[in-house]
């Protein structure tokens, strides 16, 4: 697509950032290499013309002033900031990074050697592409468990298949439970089809969270449960709908597994059990199923928050059963939707370099890299320590947990570290060779979706800034340098698109609307699954198979159930700690913005009064948060919209907004839920007191 495909002065894109959302843009081209304003594309029909605050502004971060701009050798102590680096030219960086990779892997092995990245853009090419350097090298493979792999596995289990209902049937539902996320602030997309059923049909917002967020505000009823708790509430809604005649018999006789099994489970699962264990009170649990019983067009939009304890999947799984119970699968507006990353079968042979693939290269979790990088010896098993990393796309000094290992595991002297970023992060000023990335308005990249059906193709906007390389020109440039001989190395990221289209037996970009987005929705029948669910005998499972999911199925239940495995707290530790997403911040990215911090302020604890008072704390005033692991100052606010056992901590803010220069995620456990790992940040138990 040229630049001026859309007019003189703008141009289509796609956002990148790690949203369900993936928005269609309209950008705003001022001259040759500057931006101006971000709007939503007008003919997507789920971006539908709106954005969120912090894309709207991005014109911020494209031009930001702290954007790196060539590449960098550091000559000063780790995390010394931009004094400690010195301007370098790309081929000496490039060779430098090469000889040292190459020694480690002759010191010690290959899998010295472990490329990092993560999901600081969503664009397959630009994302993935390490894979390929990582393959063909056989340097250490990488577990990809920090964001979304419990409740992926809570919904495979059940549906079989990740997909769900199209994310614009919301504004055709009358009942809509927002449950385990916060679109207010986190998919404002949603909440334009929220809104437009509320507006045209009087539906209900329900939403179900630890605590009052934005959507919450505004919803007619908010169920705050404890954090780790909505197994419970799944099952004792699921005891009422049989109970009380809401069950669709006919549509379990058909659809689904054992729902004779399922109901007889469920038999002591009870309102009264449920409430001891989230805090709500029984009669509310009541109401609520009762609602969601009498509603047909009643449509859950599952958030990532729930999935993100020790008992993650089982949560997903347990409230995934809902709209089987009811049938609500089967009507315009009902059923479930999740993540539609897996609707559009994509070929990542060439960009991932598969054919390359061997199962018997280490396997190291990300979210353990503290762990790993500190030699703990139930993550290396007996290989090599990790000599050298790559890392792109993630700021693992900040967003990892077990901070303190992290940041301990950073500083061993030798460690060799590479880090390809847009901005000097805590994890960049760690590194021996910083290179300068460019962003998504300046490279070509193709994006699935997880809140719509559409497969989108992005082009860029602008030229990249100063030197900045693109992810896939840099891992091309670097695999010429170490011998790794692919395909996938020798073509553009244009080119590599279009022989992933077709591979994947797609149509090419002439087919996409605009040259960017083409819709995939497969219709009512297979969209709703009434043609059968994902798996073999084409039904939703009640009885949860985990066994092929993870390594650590033999400790979940077969039926949907609470599991008692979080970190509920003790005397010394009786509160449970949520670090949330806010609305300015995306994990780190925005966090440097002057609209974002202007907006968040400073790191803040919502706290409830009664909690406050009990501790002698006033509010605004200075409290010190902590466990086994350490502890934080940040201001505490009164907060009733909780239950006085939990603490809300928003954002990711950098450490050096912390007084001890050292955030939230020094809390957070690296330990990894069932039954195949997953960061479980919400499942955190502090101690509070005066600071």
């Amino acid at each position: 697509m040229p630049l001026d495909a859309v007019s003189s002065d703008a141009a289509y894109s796609v956002c990148p950032h790690d949203c369900p959302s993936a928005c269609a843009l309209e950008v705003e081209r001022i001259g040759k290499d500057r931006i101006g304003r971000v709007r939503g594309a007008r003919g997507q029909t789920y971006t539908d013309g709106i954005v969120c605050a912090k894309v709207a502004r991005y014109t911020e971060r494209q031009h930001h002033p702290a954007r790196l701009a060539v590449p960098l050798r550091r000559v000063g102590e780790k995390g010394g900031g931009h004094d400690a680096f010195r301007p370098i030219s790309w081929n000496d960086a490039l060779d430098e990074v090469a000889e040292r990779l190459t020694l480690a892997a002759q010191r010690h092995g290959s899998e010295t050697v472990w490329p990092y990245y993560y999901a600081g853009t969503m664009g397959l090419v630009q994302r993935d592409g390490l894979n390929r350097l990582r393959h063909v090298m056989r340097y250490s493979r990488e577990d990809l468990t920090i964001c979304n792999r419990l409740s992926d596995v809570g919904w495979l289990v059940g549906v079989g298949a990740k997909r769900g209902v199209d994310g614009r049937e919301m504004a055709r539902s009358d009942l809509i439970i927002v449950w385990g996320g916060n679109p207010v602030s986190t998919q404002v997309n949603a909440m334009t089809h929220i809104a437009k059923a509320r507006r045209e049909r009087g539906a209900k917002l329900v939403v179900i969270d630890p605590y009052r967020t934005g959507t919450a505000e505004i919803a007619d009823l908010h169920l705050a449960l404890l954090p780790g708790t909505d197994g419970a509430l799944a099952c004792a809604v699921m005891h009422v709908l049989f109970a009380e005649g809401f069950a669709d018999r006919a549509y379990l006789a058909r659809y689904t597994d054992d729902p004779a099994g399922l109901e007889a489970h469920l038999s002591t699962r009870t309102p009264e059990w449920a409430a001891a264990i989230t805090g709500l009170d029984a009669a509310a649990i009541t109401d609520f199923a009762r609602l969601y019983g009498r509603t047909r067009r009643s449509f859950i939009r599952f958030g990532y928050g729930f999935s993100r304890s020790r008992n993650g999947a089982a949560q997903m799984f347990a409230a995934l059963c809902l709209p089987a119970v009811t049938g609500a699968w089967q009507y315009e507006g009902g059923g479930a939707h999740y993540s539609n990353h897996g609707l559009v079968p994509i070929d990542r042979t060439l960009i991932e370099g598969l054919d390359r693939f061997d199962p018997s290269v280490r396997l190291l979790d990300q979210c353990r890299i503290g762990p790993v990088l500190c030699g703990d010896r139930r993550d290396l098993g007996d290989g090599p320590p990790v000599t050298a990393l790559l890392i792109q796309n993630t700021n693992p000094m900040v967003v990892a947990p077990e901070s303190a290992l992290v940041h301990r595991g950073f500083r061993r002297d030798d460690l060799f570290v590479c880090v390809h970023e847009q901005f000097l992060t805590e994890t960049a000023a760690m590194a021996d060779i910083v290179l300068p990335a460019t962003t998504f308005l300046e490279h070509d990249d193709l994006y699935t979706a997880g809140a719509h059906t559409y497969l989108q193709i992005s082009r860029p906007v602008v030229p990249p800034y100063a030197e900045c390389r693109s992810n896939h020109d840099m891992l091309c440039a670097l695999a010429q340098r170490l011998g790794a001989r692919h395909h996938g190395f020798d073509i553009s990221a244009a080119d590599m698109i279009d022989e992933t289209l077709r591979a994947s037996g797609l149509p090419g970009r002439d087919g996409f609307d605009e040259g960017v987005w083409r819709d995939f929705w497969p219709g009512f029948e297979t969209g709703h699954f009434l043609d059968g669910f994902g798996h073999a005998d084409g039904k939703f499972h009640f009885r949860a198979d985990w066994r092929g999911l993870g390594p650590f199925y033999g400790e979940l239940p077969e039926f949907p159930d609470h599991v008692a495995i979080t970190d509920d707290g003790d005397p010394a530790h009786p509160f449970r700690m949520v670090p949330a997403p806010s609305r300015s911040f995306l994990n780190t990215s925005f966090n440097n913005t002057p609209s974002g911090i202007a907006r968040e302020g400073r790191p803040t604890a919502m706290i409830h009064p009664k909690a406050l008072a009990r501790l002698g704390i006033g509010d605004g005033a200075r409290v010190r948060i902590g466990n086994k692991k350490g502890s934080v100052v940040v201001h505490a606010r009164a907060f009733d919209g909780l239950q006085p056992r939990v603490v809300v901590v928003e954002g990711l803010w950098p450490n050096h907004a912390f007084e001890d220069g050292i955030g939230i995620n020094l809390l957070t456990s690296a330990e990894p839920g069932l039954p195949s790992g997953g960061g479980v940040f919400h499942d955190t138990s502090v101690w509070l007191k005066p600071a």
